[in-house]
């Protein structure tokens, strides 16, 4: 054979080396006996061995367990397979070479230079799948129900009679429709029907429909995909409904969805089906559906506020909530729990409450109902000392129901005029969600008056 030839050969077969040398794995290759015709010097590295002895060894004498023989007769790859070297589990690749439909040599490669390699992906392979699985945790406990029957108290005849009710809607999946004033616990009743039905290990989603700005709500309730509108971001957002997936969505103050919303809110509602904004592709999804509202949906129907086909779909299993007023009987029991409820929260000892303080609690009106209750009791403890609850500690407009003036110190008409008109304008801008033009609306007076009033009594713009 020409000199040329062989020169040429020879350069070829050096590149081929180095080129093999240089792959940062580590590679073997031998005839179909399991003879080492090529040993790279990273895999000798990784050994302690001198590659180029190896060369016409039997892989076997050079590799533990090695299965480059058993490829060879069987002609099957074995790709990403473990492979134990040195105390150590490495990822391997065995590739027959074929030719004329023979097996003429056996690729191998280790897939890691160095063990730590691998050492160091099964730490951060562990280190993300512990990530994973605390995130997983932390999203159902914040998607979790709060609440379950236990916390709606009460005794009368009216709220026993509803929790057997919810108890029962809890069962099954129809839709759910919450009516009642503001502040009567309709959330409360929306969580204890999760918890207590199949759904409670999965989410429990909710929404308020008044409080999302109508051009977000349906990306809120059905997701985006990137780019679907200005602003949407890079990577999408699922919706509510998707976030809900065999669990339940709560929609509070459904009265308040705009009317191009609603078609589509009865699709979802019976087809199960959500396209995501700006998405091509409808996915089905398992979800009990839970609605809630204070405003009167059959009135809103009527007005053409409200369609009439959404309203006979939510209003499956109504659950018409009495406000605190038509049941006080159960003021004591509430009143009782709710003290030793922030006891807890605030580190107090407030064990009693007076006789007097209880009389004025059962002939107050609550048009709060047990939000504004809660309230109450939250400010007389933060501000009291001692272990009991005495009319001195409740607000001016409290006091007055009872007629109460402390004897030894008489105040004057003034004063508890001024009194009483603050404790009247704090608690309706309380009520009214420190919405001012509300506020006004409920005390009979026009919102600059209000404003002035406030200034007067230095009464802060925000009431919590």
């Amino acid at each position: 054979m020409p000199s040329g030839i062989i020169k040429e050969y020879q350069e070829k077969i050096e590149f081929y080396e180095l080129v093999l040398d240089n792959i940062r794995n580590g590679v073997m290759i031998t005839d179909p006996d399991g003879k080492i015709i090529f040993f790279s010097a990273a895999y000798g590295n990784f050994l302690g061995i001198d590659h180029k002895s190896t060369i016409g060894k039997n892989c076997s004498e050079v590799v533990e367990n090695t299965r480059m023989p058993i490829v060879a007769k069987t002609g099957i790859p074995e790709i990403n397979h473990p492979h134990r070297i040195m105390g150590q589990d490495m990822v391997v690749q065995r590739i027959p070479i074929n030719k004329d439909g023979k097996v003429i040599a056996v690729y191998g490669q280790v897939m890691f230079e160095d063990v730590r390699d691998v050492q160091a992906l099964a730490a951060k392979l562990n280190f993300l799948e512990s990530k994973v699985k605390l995130y997983e945790k932390e999203l159902v406990s914040l998607r979790a129900s709060k609440y379950t029957f236990k916390n709606i108290v009460g005794k009368s005849e009216a709220i026993t009679e509803l929790k057997q009710l919810a108890l029962k809607a809890s069962q099954n999946n129809a839709p759910v429709l919450i009516l009642g004033e503001s502040g009567t616990g309709k959330e409360l009743f929306a969580h204890a029907i999760h918890h207590a039905s199949d759904r409670r290990p999965f989410p429990f989603v909710r929404l308020n429909c008044a409080a999302i700005p109508k051009e977000l709500l349906e990306a809120e309730l059905f997701g985006y995909e990137p780019g679907a509108f200005t602003g949407a971001g890079s990577k999408g957002k699922p919706g509510k409904f998707e976030l809900a997936h065999r669990g339940t969505i709560f929609l509070d103050e459904i009265g308040e969805l705009p009317l191009e919303m609603q078609p589509k809110l009865l699709r979802v509602i019976e087809e199960k089906e959500i396209e995501r904004l700006g998405g091509t592709r409808v996915s089905l999804y398992d979800f009990r559906l839970i609605a809630a509202t204070q405003e009167n949906l059959g009135q809103s129907v009527e007005q053409g506020k409200f369609r009439k086909d959404l309203y006979y779909r939510l209003n499956v299993i109504p659950v018409q909530i009495p406000p605190l007023r038509d049941r006080m009987d159960d003021i004591r029991t509430i009143t009782e729990h709710l003290v030793q409820s922030l006891n807890t929260d605030l580190g107090m000892n407030v064990t009693r409450i007076s006789p007097e303080v209880m009389n004025i609690f059962e002939k107050y009106n609550w048009p709060g109902n047990v939000r504004e209750l809660s309230n109450v009791l939250e400010r007389i403890l933060y501000s009291m000392e001692g272990d009991t609850i005495g009319i001195n500690h409740l607000p001016f407009f409290l006091q007055s129901i009872g007629a109460v003036v402390t004897p030894h110190k008489p105040a004057s008409l003034k004063s508890l005029r001024e009194g009483m008109e603050r404790e009247a304008l704090v608690q309706a801008i309380r009520l009214a969600n420190n919405n001012k033009k509300k506020a006004s609306e409920k005390l009979g007076i026009h919102r600059t008056a209000l404003y002035k009033k406030m200034k007067k009594l230095n009464i802060p713009a925000k009431q919590i």
